[in-house]
């Protein structure tokens, strides 16, 4: 694996993420009642789906040539974007804290 392959999934697993552990509406805007709801956190998590893959578009054609993807690929990297996360996820929904 290469650095540019590592730098990708680390800053894949960062951005899938962000959107349970920041409480601003697209980073910036505060939201009107106490927290963003599950709608907002999904959306972010789509932007932020297109804004990784535009990344690693970039650095494939920094490398060589693009290849062209099918369906499949988007498919599993969507699921893999998910997985990623699952961490936030749970931090933000099922994490049993003290004196709650």
């Amino acid at each position: 694996m290469n650095f540019s392959t590592a730098l990708l999934l680390i800053l894949a697993f960062v951005a899938a993420n962000l959107p349970f552990l920041i409480e601003r509406i697209f980073f910036v805007i505060q939201p009107k009642i106490g927290s963003k709801n599950i709608a907002w956190r999904l959306l972010e998590l789509v932007v932020m789906f297109f804004v990784i893959g535009g990344i690693a578009l970039l650095l494939e054609g920094k490398l060589g040539d693009v290849h062209k993807q099918n369906w499949e690929f988007y498919a599993i990297n969507a699921s893999l974007f998910v997985v990623f996360a699952y961490p936030g996820f749970v931090y933000r929904y099922l994490w049993r804290r003290r004196g709650a």
